[in-house]
């Protein structure tokens, strides 16, 4: 394999001029660039990527924290944080804690000792003490999950406002009893996404009942299932349930298609337009958050925050996709 002196030898420069070609340096004429480029494609040369990330003391790598890399909420997000990252000459890392502290201290400590430029959180679960520590030093974006009156840089979209606009729907469709199925509300999601609800309830007067008012212990499809059937098990069954999200929706939708009933379909609401809400039977309404465009715009933050500019937070629109779920 050619190297830098050769190439050097068969442009007729010096290793120096090489190294700003390939450095992209504005110093070097056209006439030089164009000799050394022609020289480089002749002997197939291939720099080092390695070095040149050592001599920027950059890595060209960004990390992704998330929970549980199973969940297909990340997967549109993954895929424009990767195609941005890819675009700008960087590679991403997806870092699975699973909830575990140690797992996080693993990856802090990988951006401390440059072997990473920066971080994406999606993670609800992860340290916020000890990822603003981090943030004092090191660039850290948030996306989707976020710290209310935090000072890291995040980008998520209104799910107070979603989750209202999602439960009016209900209640403009006749529905008045009308069932959530969350999360722990340890986690700012779940918080918001329930005061979207009982917003909507209020300005209706209709009456928010704590027995229909269900938390899981996870967003996982059995969870979902799990609640719609102690929903089902009421007295008073509701008529329409609110899932704070789609996999959440998606279960309560099979736990209702098993069951043997004699009374109206329950209609149900989900939240996030995972690929899953369009081949559901029957299709789920949702709310559609743009995973796409916020994984490109959050890594265009990170890289931002990489070069030292101030980056401000952004929310995104989202949108209420209406499907069979809703037109029972």
């Amino acid at each position: 394999m050619a190297n830098i002196q050769q190439i050097a030898k068969r442009a007729g420069v010096s290793v120096a001029t090489v190294s700003r070609v390939l450095n992209k340096s504005t110093t070097v004429s056209p006439k030089t660039r164009n000799k050394v480029e022609v020289a480089i494609k002749e002997l197939n040369y291939e720099p080092s990527m390695l070095g040149r990330n050592l001599r920027n003391s950059e890595s060209r790598l960004l990390l992704v924290l998330l929970p549980n890399i199973a969940n297909p909420f990340y997967t549109e997000i993954i895929n424009g944080i990767q195609d941005t990252a890819i675009a700008r000459d960087y590679n991403i890392l997806l870092c699975e804690t699973d909830s575990k502290p140690e797992r996080e201290n693993i990856y802090f400590n990988m951006v401390k000792n440059k072997l990473a430029d920066g971080v994406i959180s999606m993670d609800p679960t992860v340290n916020m003490q000890k990822l603003n520590e981090l943030a004092e030093h090191y660039p850290v974006i948030l996306c989707s999950e976020y710290e209310e009156n935090g000072d890291i840089p995040y980008i998520t979209v209104d799910s107070e406002l979603a989750a209202y606009q999602a439960v009016k729907h209900l209640i403009k469709l006749g529905n008045e009893k009308i069932a959530l199925i969350t999360s722990d509300e340890k986690y700012l999601y779940a918080r918001l996404r329930r005061a979207g609800y009982e917003r909507a309830l209020e300005e209706f007067n209709i009456p928010i009942r704590e027995e229909w008012i269900y938390h899981t212990k996870g967003l996982e499809f059995q969870y979902g299932v799990h609640a719609m059937r102690i929903l089902l098990q009421q007295e008073i069954e509701p008529t329409a349930v609110f899932a704070i999200s789609d996999t959440l929706a998606i279960g309560a939708l099979k736990a209702i298609n098993m069951e043997a009933r004699d009374q109206e379909p329950i209609a149900v609401v989900g939240f996030d337009n995972i690929s899953f809400a369009s081949m559901t039977n029957p299709t789920l309404t949702t709310i559609s958050q743009p995973m796409y465009t916020m994984g490109c715009r959050a890594t265009e933050m990170l890289l931002s925050r990489i070069k030292k500019e101030k980056v401000e937070n952004i929310v995104l629109d989202h949108e209420l996709i209406i499907r069979e779920s809703t037109m029972l």
